[in-house]
């Protein structure tokens, strides 16, 4: 795990600190209960705050947050790290329901009205394309390349339809045979090219380059047209046809790569900011100190 001041949460919170950590296996964001407390209430003790809240909780809501709860370690204003409560983001928005206090209420209505744009999204589904259309374009996207990822989109419904027909169920199967597909054109797992990127929660294909877009698309394509023609049953059978897919895109790979000169992996992204390890920086500073 790494530890990680992130900003767009702390900016919710009228810029307050809310240290969080990020869980690359799960990946999922896991907040400091405390530090929430704190931004949403005026107590002095965010701790024996937090404590006497869960006496005040129905056992209901008791029972779901303590599942969801875990004991990390995040770094103190004193630079050392102790066990301390965190939730991830669903817990935390479900725990900011249970916080009576005033500042928690724009939370509340927040979550309100996002319910009700979902509600009206299942009435039209129209509505859920053009804010993907408009949220891409606010982030810089060309119309081409949202298109292609549009399409992109609709060819992996395609894909996941051919594998349930496939005896394909368990989402930990769906993500076996993504990553065989991109091991098969990127010698990368899904999470492996994130890296690279420097990517953690944001998504891969959104963070492509049109090349990495275009072959991505291709292994999957060719995963899905032999899979119609081979009718592979199971996980076993599946993973072969995904490897031999992700095979088709490498031939397409290096055959760019070859007319190019240059490399179709890229590790850049199209963030606007840049994530840091603070335990690998107090590892470097404790290996300069020792140096002295």
């Amino acid at each position: 795990m790494e530890n990680n001041k992130l900003e767009t949460i702390s900016n919710l919170f009228e810029n307050k600190e809310i240290r969080s950590v990020w869980d690359s296996e799960k990946e999922e964001y896991y907040f400091s209960v405390v530090d929430v407390i704190g931004a949403l209430t005026e107590s002095r003790d965010s701790k024996d705050y937090w404590y006497r809240l869960k006496t005040r909780m129905t056992e209901e809501e008791k029972s779901e947050l303590s599942t969801k709860c875990r004991q990390l370690k995040l770094k103190s204003k004193d630079g050392k790290f102790y066990n301390t409560d965190a939730l991830d983001t669903k817990g935390i928005l479900r725990l900011i329901e249970s916080v009576p206090s005033p500042k928690a209420e724009p939370f509340k209505l927040w979550l309100a009205n996002l319910g009700s744009e979902r509600i009206d999204e299942v009435f039209d589904p129209e509505i859920a394309v053009n804010r993907a259309v408009e949220y891409y374009r606010n982030k810089g996207y060309t119309d081409e390349w949202i298109k292609a990822r549009l399409n992109g989109i609709v060819d992996r419904f395609k894909l996941t339809d051919v594998w349930k027909e496939g005896g394909i169920t368990k989402p930990m199967e769906y993500a076996m045979l993504t990553n065989e597909i991109y091991k098969g054109w990127s010698g990368m797992k899904a999470n492996e090219y994130k890296k690279l990127k420097g990517l953690r929660k944001e998504s891969l294909r959104d963070n492509m380059t049109d090349i990495e877009v275009a072959l991505t698309n291709i292994g999957e394509i060719a995963t899905r047209d032999i899979a119609i023609e081979e009718c592979p049953q199971g996980l076993k059978e599946n993973l072969n046809v995904a490897k031999r897919g992700g095979g088709v895109a490498k031939g397409a790979k290096d055959l760019y790569e070859k007319e190019t000169k240059k490399s179709a992996i890229s590790k850049s992204n199209s963030l606007n900011y840049k994530y840091i390890d603070q335990r690998k920086e107090i590892e470097d500073k404790e290996g300069e100190n020792n140096g002295k």
